[in-house]
């Protein structure tokens, strides 16, 4: 492996880790579990279930239920 290797393995790697803690795990608090397992292999569907709106009764739906106006 050329240093250029190494370096480019080294940034995907922290992308990845990174996404991991973040997207991943608002992913698995809007409640889309499968999303955030089957995310693992596949990371794009960590962002889709980072963009989907949360589902009722999910930890992230309740600590924001309050902040949102109600709709009419």
């Amino acid at each position: 492996m050329t240093l250029l290797d190494v370096i480019l393995s080294t940034i995907l790697v922290v992308i990845y880790l990174t996404c991991l803690f973040t997207v991943c795990s608002l992913t698995f608090r809007k409640g889309y579990f499968l999303l955030g397992i089957i995310g693992i292999f596949i990371p794009v569907l960590w962002l889709v279930g980072a963009i989907l709106p949360a589902k009722p009764g999910s930890s992230y739906s309740q600590r924001y239920e309050h902040e949102r106006p109600p709709a009419i």
